[in-house]
């Protein structure tokens, strides 16, 4: 149940039941034993809540929420498992349709329509000041006697930022990692000049599908990653046409064509030049400047 992410439908606001914030009264106090018949979710303030639901064990720190949906009973009971001096904010609510769970592996495999939103059962909260000012705005408005729609759409709306704070982090995450397969990507091009690469090679060596990387490879580079390949190739044989006496036949085995003819059509295809061309207009230009 601990990897498992709760689906909620939004059609209607969330059905707001009560809140309020807990501060245990000494180093002694244990969860009691009771029912879950709504949603509960708890954003942890000081020390550490040890409790027990459907028989699974949680441990919930600091800056980090536990969200627990009701379930059937027997398994919908909470129960303390460590004495702890700790507090947090509560707030209990309902969802008017049918939530669902889910396994990690079958939400990979399905997409949330627009209508609802994914939330795993416990995380770090990224911002957990914004969820606690959300929280005492909604006690504050429970005790000045605001409507009960008013007090469901204030529900909704803090269920709906845990939601956003969660999602961006994981889009944050996600750029981080492409741009590290980009870099990678990068440097492994470069290392393997000499070899006749491609874009399979490439997908190969990094366990990724060609068209993934080739799109995100385009995306971060503005460049196809078939043709910065290239590119790479023709920038090592300008450097040794110019700064290495290398035959245009030893450039060539270097860069792992199979012989002069072919890495010099391909060179003047790239570039407009021969490779001899190209070496010979740079002497010249050298010998302009001396």
């Amino acid at each position: 149940m601990k990897d498992c992410l709760i689906q909620i439908p939004l059609n209607t606001p969330l059905d707001y039941h009560m809140s309020g914030k807990f501060e245990a009264p000494s180093d002694d106090w244990m969860h009691e034993d009771f029912d879950l018949t709504d949603f509960e979710l708890i954003i942890m303030t000081e020390n550490v809540l040890y409790i027990e639901y459907n028989h699974t064990p949680f441990t919930v720190h600091p800056n980090e929420y536990l969200l627990l949906p009701p379930l059937a009973a027997p398994g919908n009971r909470r129960k303390g498992l460590k004495a702890s001096n700790c507090s947090f904010y509560w707030i209990h609510f309902l969802s008017c349709a049918p939530y669902t769970l889910l396994q990690p592996d079958a939400a990979k495999e399905t997409n949330s329509d627009s209508t609802s939103i994914r939330i795993p059962i416990q995380g770090i909260t990224p911002n957990p000041a914004k969820l606690v000012a959300l929280m005492k705005q909604l006690q504050s408005n429970v005790r000045d006697g605001h409507c009960h729609l008013a007090l469901n759409y204030e529900t909704t709306s803090l269920v709906c930022e845990l939601y956003s704070q969660l999602t961006k982090e994981e889009t944050d995450t996600n750029k981080l990692a492409q741009k590290q397969i980009y870099s990678d990507m990068l440097d492994y091009i470069k290392l393997n000049r000499a070899n006749n690469l491609r874009v399979s090679d490439i997908a190969l060596h990094f366990g990724y599908n060609e068209k993934y990387l080739s799109h995100l490879f385009r995306k971060l580079s503005g460049v196809p990653l078939k043709q910065f390949i290239l590119k790479s190739k023709m920038d090592e044989a300008n450097y040794l046409l110019t700064d290495t006496n290398l035959s245009i036949g030893e450039i060539a085995v270097k860069l792992g064509y199979t012989d002069a003819h072919n890495f010099a059509r391909t060179y003047k295809k790239s570039t407009g030049l021969s490779p001899s061309a190209y070496r010979e207009a740079y002497a010249k230009r050298l010998l302009f400047h001396v």
